[in-house]
C-alpha cells in the first residue's frame, strides 16, 4: 500500500502515514490523518486495511472507499 493521500468516496483528503498491525491478532491496520480542518485534526486514525481498501456502492454503483490521488505530504 502506497503512502501518501487518499480521498474518501465523500470528498474529503487524509493522509496515510503508515500501516500497524494488531498484537493479538496481526490484522492490518491503516494508520491515517484528516487533511482538513475539523476539530480532531491532530488525532491518528486506524481502520482495517481491508475496510480502507474496501469498495462502497453508492446509487447502485461500487467504487472505492479512498482513492490514491498522490504521493506523501
Amino acid at each position: 500500500m502506497k503512502l501518501g493521500t487518499y480521498e474518501h468516496y465523500k470528498g474529503k483528503q487524509y493522509e496515510v502515514i503508515g500501516l500497524a498491525k494488531d498484537s493479538e491478532n496481526l490484522q492490518d491496520f491503516v494508520v491515517y490523518k484528516a487533511l482538513y480542518k475539523n476539530k480532531y485534526k491532530d488525532y491518528l486514525w486506524i481502520r482495517p486495511k481491508k475496510e480502507f481498501c474496501g469498495k462502497v456502492k453508492i446509487d447502485c454503483k461500487e467504487q472505492k472507499r479512498f482513492k490514491y490521488i498522490g504521493g506523501p505530504k
